[in-house]
C-alpha cells in the first residue's frame, strides 16, 4: 500500500497529495476547492481542538458562536481590512431558487434579491465588533475574551487539501481590552500558546516572531506568527496573533466609560489557527511509507495485529490482546485490535504504517507461548521483542520517547537548514534550495517587495525567539543599514 505513495525525493508535492488521500485524511469534494475531511483526519483535528481549547480556557477565554453571514456594509467600515479580503469574498445576493420557466432545472428567483448583500464569513472581526458594541459599556465589562470554532470561506483560486482551500475549519479568538498594553500582552500570550501547542503536541519546532508590515493581517497594527519548516525547506505559517489597536473599535464605535468617567475606545486582538495544521503535520514528519504521527495527536496510538493459522490460535491471541487493550486503555492510551480475518498481516502492517500509528504490536502463537510480543515503532521503523509482563508501562515510556524523537528529528532538520547570508548572489542561489536564510533587512516595504519579486522569497518573521539576530549590518538587497536579521524563505 505504501508503494502507492510517490517518494518525496521524486515529487514532494505529489507525495503530499498522495499521502493526504491514501492515508484517509481527506479527499476532494464535488465543490471545487473544498474538501471532505474523512473520519481518520477529523479524529486528528478533534485532538488538536481538544488540546487547544483547554489551553485557551487556561488563559481565560470562553467559547461563543457568531453568524456565518456578514452584511457587506460592515466591510466598508474598515478600509484596510476589506482591501485584504475583497478578492476572496463569496457574496450572497439572493435567498431563493425557482423552477426555470423553460424547464431547464432551477434558476435564481429575480424577485428574491437581498436588500443588502451578505458576505460569507472570511473572518469575523466585523460581525464580532458590531456585537461587542452591545456588550461593552463600562470598564467593568472588560476584558472580553471570546473564541469560536467555525468554518470560513476564502475563494482561493489555487487550492491544495488542508493547506489552501475555499472553505476550511479554524478557531478565531477576539478579545477587547481597556488599554493598548493589555491588548498587546494578550496578542503575545496567544502566539506563545500556539508555539507551545506546536512544539509539545505537533512535535513541530517553530520560530516565533513579528510579521513585516507587508505580511501583516489586514487591519492589524502588529501580527505575531509561528513559522515551521517543512521537509522541502519551505515555510508554513502555522498560526497568527494580531494586535488590532483601536481600528475596529472606532469603525464600530465600541467605547466604554473608564474609571474617571471618560469615554474611551477599546483595544482589540484576534488570533487563529486552522486545519492548515493538518497539512503541517503531514509535511513536517511524514516519510515515504506514509504518515508519522506524534503520539499526542494520533487517533490510534497502539494497533495490535494478531498472526494465526487456525481458529484456535486466533481465539487465544485475541483473548490476550483484549486483556492487553484494557490495560493500555487504563493508562490513557487509544488502542485498536485489527482482527480483520480477510487481510494478511503484511497488508495490515503496510496500512497502519501508511496511517502513521506510532506503535504496532504483532503477536503469533509462539509469542503467546513465550510471553512476548513484537513491538514496532513507526518513527524509526525499528522492531524488538518485548515481554508481555509490564507492557502497559513500557508502552507509555515508548510513546513518550517517540513524541520526543519526532520533535528532535524535525528540530535537527531545521537547524541544519538555517543559515546566515550576507551576499545577494548567494541569497538567490540558496533561497530556492530549501533554506531559511537569516539576512539583514533595511525595514522598508519597497525592499521587501523587490526581494519577493526577484526570488518569491518573503520575510517569514522578525524573530523574537529561536533566531534572534540583533546586530548591525547591511540589507541583503539594498545595501542600506540594518539593525537586525530577519527570516527569509519560500513559503506555502
Amino acid at each position: 500500500m505504501a508503494k502507492e505513495v510517490t517518494k518525496r525525493s521524486e515529487n514532494y508535492s505529489q507525495w503530499y497529495n498522495d499521502l493526504v488521500v491514501k492515508a484517509d485524511l481527506a479527499e476532494q469534494s464535488p465543490v471545487r476547492g473544498c474538501m471532505v475531511i474523512k473520519p481518520y483526519g477529523y479524529a486528528i483535528w478533534e485532538k488538536m481542538q481538544r488540546a487547544l481549547d483547554d489551553m485557551f480556557k487556561e488563559t481565560g477565554a470562553v467559547n461563543a458562536y457568531f453568524p456565518l453571514f456578514i452584511p457587506k456594509s460592515f466591510f466598508s467600515r474598515e478600509a484596510e481590512h476589506v482591501a485584504g479580503f475583497a478578492k476572496e469574498c463569496a457574496v450572497v445576493t439572493h435567498h431563493r431558487l425557482m423552477n426555470d420557466p423553460d424547464g431547464k432545472g432551477v434558476v435564481v428567483d429575480p424577485e428574491a434579491k437581498l436588500e443588502e448583500e451578505l458576505i460569507v464569513r472570511p473572518t469575523s472581526e466585523t460581525i464580532i465588533w458590531s456585537t461587542y458594541k452591545n456588550w461593552i459599556k463600562s470598564w467593568r465589562d472588560l476584558p472580553i475574551m471570546c473564541n469560536q470554532w467555525a468554518n470560513v470561506v476564502r475563494w482561493e483560486m489555487r487550492t491544495r487539501l488542508f493547506l489552501r482551500t475555499a472553505e476550511f475549519l479554524w478557531q478565531e479568538g477576539h478579545t477587547a481590552h481597556a488599554t493598548a498594553q493589555e491588548a498587546q500582552e494578550e496578542a503575545e500570550r496567544m502566539v506563545q500558546v500556539y508555539a507551545k501547542f506546536a512544539r509539545e503536541y505537533m512535535a513541530l519546532p517553530v520560530i516565533v516572531g513579528h510579521k513585516s508590515p507587508n505580511e501583516r493581517f489586514a487591519g492589524a497594527l502588529d501580527t505575531l506568527t509561528i513559522e515551521g519548516m517543512m521537509q522541502d525547506g519551505k515555510a508554513l505559517q502555522a498560526g497568527t496573533s494580531h494586535f488590532l489597536g483601536q481600528n475596529f473599535a472606532k469603525s464600530f464605535d465600541v467605547q466604554y466609560t473608564d474609571k474617571e468617567g471618560q469615554m474611551q475606545y477599546v483595544w482589540a486582538t484576534s488570533w487563529g489557527v486552522s486545519t492548515r495544521l493538518m497539512g503541517a503535520l503531514v509535511m513536517a514528519h511524514g516519510d515515504d511509507n506514509g504518515l508519522v504521527l506524534p503520539p499526542k495527536l494520533a487517533p490510534i496510538q497502539v494497533v495490535m495485529v494478531p498472526i494465526f493459522k487456525t481458529e484456535e490460535e486466533q481465539s487465544r491471541i485475541l483473548e490476550k490482546m483484549t486483556e492487553l487493550k484494557k490495560a493500555l486503555e487504563a493508562e490513557g492510551h487509544t488502542v485498536k485490535i485489527d482482527d480483520r480475518d480477510n487481510l494478511r498481516p503484511g497488508f495490515k502492517f503496510a496500512e497502519w504504517e501508511l496511517k502513521g500509528v506510532p506503535v504496532r504490536l504483532a503477536m503469533g502463537p509462539r509469542d503467546l507461548d513465550n510471553g512476548t510480543v513484537e513491538v514496532h515503532r513507526r518513527d524509526t521503523l525499528e522492531k524488538q521483542t518485548v515481554a508481555l509482563e509490564g507492557l502497559d508501562k513500557s508502552i507509555a515510556s515508548l510513546l513518550d520517547d517517540i513524541q520526543a524523537n519526532i520533535y528532535r528529528k524535525a528540530f535537527d532538520f531545521r537547524q541544519a537548514n538555517v543559515e546566515k547570508c550576507d551576499n545577494w548572489d548567494e541569497f538567490v542561489e540558496k533561497i530556492g534550495t530549501g533554506k531559511f536564510l537569516l539576512c539583514h533587512w533595511d525595514g522598508t516595504a519597497e525592499t521587501e517587495q523587490a526581494i519577493k519579486d526577484a526570488t518569491k522569497a518573503t520575510i517569514r518573521c522578525i524573530p523574537v525567539d529561536s533566531f534572534v539576530c540583533e546586530e548591525e549590518g547591511k540589507d541583503i538587497f539594498s545595501g542600506k543599514p540594518s539593525k537586525q536579521r530577519v527570516v527569509f524563505a519560500i513559503s506555502y
